[in-house]
C-alpha cells in the first residue's frame, strides 16, 4: 500500500509540473521568470514552499530531534520577504537585477556573483537531491544514492518540460498535500502519546528538551542566549539573499500584489513551521534510538511507525515533491547565472538553456552522491553564503543608498569572507554565521556608499519679481 500511494502521489506531483509544459513558450522570460504571470497566492506558496523544501522535512525536524525545544527559534525572524525589488528592472537573473538597480552597470560584481551563486546554490541543490535519497531510505529501505539518482532524474524532467512555472504550480499543489499529512501526523502522535499534557510530561524528563536555549552556549548567560536568538532571526532576514526564493516574487503579475503574496507566505509558513517543530518534538519520543543512527530520517521512519500505509506513501511522496520543486528551482537558478551572468554572451535559444540546467543538475547530483552529507548543515551553508554576499547589498539599495562597483565588489566579498571563516571556526553552533557575515558586508556597503541624489527642487518664484514685472 505505501508504495502505491507513493507512486500515485508523485504521479500527481509530476503531472502537475509536466502540464506546465502546455503554457510554456521558448524565451528566456517565460523559462526563468513564468513570463511575469503569477498570481498572488501561487507566489506566496511556491516562495514558502520552496523555502521549505527538504531542509524542512528532512533538516529541520532531524535537528528539533536532537536539540528540542530549542529549535523553535529557528523559526522566529524567518518571515521576512522584502520583494519590491523584483519589479525595478525586466531582468531575468537575481544577480542581474542587483547589478543593474539604480540603472547602473556591475559588470565585473555580476560575474563574481554568478560564481558565488554558483557554487553555493548547487550545494543547495545536493542538499535537496541528497533529502529525496534519505526519504527513500527512511520508508522503502532503498540506497539513498539510488533516490538521489531519481530525484535528480525528475528535476530534470520537471526544468525541460516548463522552467520555473512547474516548480510554481507542483509547489502549491505540494504545500495542501504536506500541510494536511504534517497535521495528520502531529494529531496521531499527541494521541499516541496519550494527549497533550502526558507528551508535555514525557518530553520533560529527557533532559534539556524542553529548554528554551542550548545548553554550553559560547557566551554565557543572557550574551549567549540573546546572540543565539539574534543569530536565527538573521537566519530569517537571510532570505533576500536567496534567488530561489526572490525569483517567486520577480514573477508576479503585477507588483502591487506584492502585499497579497505576503500574506500568503507569512500565513502558511507560521502554520506550518510549528507543526514540524512539533513532530521533530515528538519524533524524539517515538524513535529515542534514532539520534545513534540519522536524526534527519525522523519524519519517515515516525510515518511509518504511526501511519497507515497510504498516508506514508502520500508524505513520502510530498517531500520529493518538495525537494525536487525546490532543487529545480535552484538549478534554474544556477542555470539563469550561467547563461545570463557568467557566460560573456547570453544564450537564448531554448535548447541552449536547457542544456545548461541539465550541466547544473549533474554536478548536483555528483556532489550529493560524494558523501551521506547532513541536510541541514549544507542547507544552512549556502543559505547563510548566499546572504552575505547578497543581503548587504540589497538592504543599502532599500535604504535609498548608492554605491560603486568597487564598493559592492568590496560588500560582497567580505560578507562571504567572514560567513566562512565562522563556520570553519566552529562558532556557526552559537551565533548562526549569517549574522556576522550580513553585519560585516552592511558596515563596508555602508561606508562605501552614499545617500542618493534627489532632483533638484525647482525654486519658488519670487513675490516681488512677479509683481514688478507685473
Amino acid at each position: 500500500m505505501t508504495v502505491a500511494s507513493f507512486v500515485f502521489f508523485l504521479l500527481v506531483f509530476v503531472g502537475v509540473g509536466l502540464a506546465s509544459a502546455f503554457r510554456a513558450k521558448k524565451s528566456r522570460k517565460d523559462y526563468y521568470l513564468a513570463g511575469r504571470s503569477v498570481s498572488p497566492w501561487l507566489a506566496g506558496l511556491s516562495a514558502v514552499a520552496t523555502n521549505n523544501s527538504g531542509y524542512m522535512f528532512i533538516g529541520v525536524i532531524g535537528f528539533t530531534y536532537a536539540t528540542g525545544l530549542a529549535a523553535v527559534w529557528l523559526m522566529v525572524g524567518w518571515n521576512v520577504i522584502p520583494g519590491e525589488a523584483t519589479a525595478r528592472t525586466d531582468e531575468a537573473s537575481f544577480a542581474a537585477v542587483l547589478a543593474s538597480w539604480n540603472g547602473q552597470r556591475f559588470a565585473v560584481w555580476r560575474r563574481i556573483a554568478a560564481v558565488i551563486m554558483v557554487v553555493f546554490l548547487g550545494a543547495y541543490a545536493a542538499a535537496q537531491i541528497s533529502a529525496g535519497g534519505k526519504a527513500l531510505q527512511g520508508v522503502l529501505g532503498w540506497d539513498p544514492r539510488a533516490g538521489a539518482v531519481v530525484v535528480a532524474a525528475m528535476i530534470l524532467a520537471y526544468s525541460s518540460a516548463g522552467g520555473i512555472r512547474a516548480s510554481i504550480w507542483t509547489d502549491a499543489v505540494q504545500s495542501f498535500v504536506m500541510l494536511g499529512a504534517m497535521t495528520l501526523l502531529f494529531v496521531v502522535g499527541v494521541m499516541g502519546q496519550g494527549g497533550a499534557g502526558a507528551t508535555v510530561d514525557k518530553m520533560a524528563d529527557v533532559p534539556g528538551f524542553l529548554d528554551w536555549f542550548p545548553p554550553d552556549l559560547l557566551f554565557p548567560g543572557a550574551l549567549g542566549m540573546g546572540l543565539f536568538v539574534v543569530g536565527w532571526m538573521f537566519a530569517g532576514f537571510s532570505v533576500i539573499g536567496q534567488p530561489h526564493v526572490m525569483v517567486r516574487f520577480m514573477a508576479l503579475d503585477r507588483p502591487s500584489n506584492m502585499m497579497r503574496a505576503r500574506a500568503w507566505y507569512y500565513g502558511y509558513f507560521t502554520l506550518f513551521y510549528a507543526l514540524a517543530t512539533g513532530v521533530g518534538m515528538l519524533s524524539r519520543l517515538y524513535l529515542p534510538d534514532l539520534g545513534a543512527a540519522d536524526p534527519e530520517l525522523a519524519l519517515p521512519t515516525m510515518a511509518v511507525e504511526l501511519l497507515p500505509g497510504i498516508f506514508v506513501g502520500m508524505i513520502l511522496a510530498g517531500i520529493f515533491a518538495a525537494t525536487m520543486s525546490t532543487a529545480d528551482s535552484l538549478v534554474l537558478s544556477c542555470s539563469a547565472a550561467l547563461t545570463h551572468d557568467l557566460l560573456p554572451k547570453r544564450f537564448e535559444a531554448s535548447w541552449e538553456m536547457k542544456a545548461a540546467t541539465a550541466l547544473v543538475t549533474a554536478l548536483a547530483l555528483g556532489v550529493a552522491l560524494t558523501e551521506n552529507r547532513s541536510v541541514f548543515s549544507l542547507v544552512i551553508l549556502a543559505w547563510s553564503t548566499l546572504a552575505s554576499a547578497f543581503g548587504p547589498l540589497l538592504t543599502i539599495y532599500a535604504l535609498g543608498r548608492r554605491i560603486s562597483e568597487r564598493g559592492a565588489i568590496a560588500a560582497m566579498i567580505a560578507g562571504v569572507a567572514v560567513a566562512l571563516a565562522w563556520r570553519w571556526a566552529g562558532w556557526h553552533t552559537d551565533v548562526y554565521e549569517g549574522m556576522p557575515g550580513i553585519l560585516v558586508g552592511l558596515l563596508v556597503a555602508a561606508v562605501m556608499s552614499r545617500p542618493k541624489e534627489q532632483p533638484a527642487a525647482v525654486p519658488a518664484p519670487d513675490a516681488a519679481a512677479l509683481s514688478k514685472g507685473a
